[in-house]
């Protein structure tokens, strides 16, 4: 296992590509069901990382525009592996949602209802027994005390009453000011310290990239040139660099970017949309599919991984850049006791997530309550693997959509 935030033994990258393709293939349910899955793998299975650490990355993935989930992903991959183990982990866990879409894209049948719905429906359902352990597991170890269990209610109330992207950043931001106005609450410090080659200085190219490219890529593209393809290049990177909350946040700055200008109708755009909600891992993929489907050239393929890469570029430059800074800013101790704060707030916010939309989305009566509390036992009470789980409740859910149940 590793601890110290170091990677040198073999076989790292190659480990960190297979665990993520996996991840890529079966993680349904949306951000916050893929922030569950990442901790019942990295955190529990593996011990790649701790709780309070963890709980860190997904609060500095909140602060930062770009899809959180697979931020976090790719800051684990970081730790792990370098900027080597960051891609692998990016790639592993976003490509398969995107080669489905990429295939959607050029005619392939969505599901539809019956067995195929029922898949679909039975993954929703499992995606609440897996934030569910996440929020359980997380409560026990960063919400210990009655301090930051207060926080923890404050910030499940605040995103209860203002359901709205912005209030996960507020929410967090109240977390850490009540930190600091309660210093005793201080959190462990089990994040694995930085590896040499990963102090300040090299977080700083990654910021200087970002900055450029925001700044010179439009400019590059009102002056006519690079054509379309920069022109889509620069309408997927905007759209990444600004939407704060990931998820389905990003959806009216995609539909500006490419319905607006007549790239893509409303209709094919809807209709991806559909089918993206029927994927594994992150939907931002859903870029893949529009850039396949935009006109004019490029399209296609070619169209379709220059969407994806531009919308997944800021938030990755992002969170290479200032994990350096993080890391050095929350060992001081002040900051621990902001990030206490913080923790506990995460743990609100995901508890809050839980209920809209995960349980909301998922839960339509009284057998799909039963299945979850049944996969939520399975995996806390008597450890099953979670694919096995996961495998279990999508059959479950075709058999009663096949038979009409």
């Amino acid at each position: 296992m590793m601890r110290d935030g170091r990677a040198h033994e073999p076989g790292t990258i190659r480990e960190i590509l297979i665990v993520f393709v996996r991840l890529g293939l079966t993680s349904f349910g949306g951000p916050v069901a893929h922030l569950g899955y990442f901790r019942d793998e990295f955190v529990q299975r593996r011990g790649w990382i701790g709780d309070a650490a963890y709980a860190d990355l997904v609060a500095l993935c909140q602060f930062l525009p770009g899809p959180a989930s697979s931020q976090t992903g790719f800051a684990i991959g970081l730790l792990r592996g370098g900027w080597r183990g960051g891609l692998a982990a990016w790639a592993g866990f976003t490509l398969p949602s995107a080669l489905l879409m990429l295939l959607f894209a050029y005619g392939a049948p969505a599901l539809g209802a019956g067995f195929g719905g029922g898949v679909i429906a039975g993954l929703k359902v499992f995606a609440v027994a897996i934030v569910a352990q996440a929020v359980f597991g997380m409560g026990r170890s960063l919400c210990p005390d009655a301090p930051r269990i207060t926080i923890m209610l404050a910030a499940m109330a605040l995103l209860a009453l203002w359901p709205d992207p912005k209030a996960q950043l507020a929410a967090i931001a109240f977390g850490a000011l009540s930190g600091l106005l309660l210093p005793q609450v201080a959190g462990p410090e089990d994040t694995p310290p930085a590896p040499e080659r990963w102090r300040r200085p090299s977080g700083l190219p990654a910021l200087g990239v970002f900055a450029a490219l925001f700044v010179l890529v439009p400019l590059l593209v009102q002056a006519g040139f690079g054509g379309h393809t920069l022109a889509l290049f620069d309408a997927f990177f905007r759209a990444g660099a600004l939407v704060f909350g990931g998820g389905h946040v990003v959806l009216p700055l995609l539909e500006g970017a490419v319905v607006t200008p007549g790239w893509v109708s409303p209709e094919a755009f809807l209709a991806g949309y559909g089918a993206a909600q029927a994927m594994p891992g992150p939907l931002f993929t859903f870029a893949a599919y529009l850039g396949a489907v935009a006109g004019p050239e490029p399209s296609g393929v070619a169209g379709g991984l220059i969407a994806l890469a531009a919308i997944s570029l800021p938030g990755l430059l992002l969170v290479a850049g200032m994990m350096p800074y993080w890391e050095g800013v929350r060992r001081r101790p002040r900051a621990r006791a902001a990030l206490a704060g913080v923790n506990a707030a995460v743990v609100g916010v995901l508890a809050q997530a839980l209920y809209d939309p995960v349980f909301l989305k998922g839960i339509h009566g009284p057998g799909d309550l039963t299945l979850a509390t049944a996969a939520f036992l399975a995996i806390t009470v008597l450890r099953v693997p979670v694919w096995s789980a996961v495998i279990a409740l999508a059959l479950a859910g075709g058999l009663r959509g096949g038979f009409g149940l």
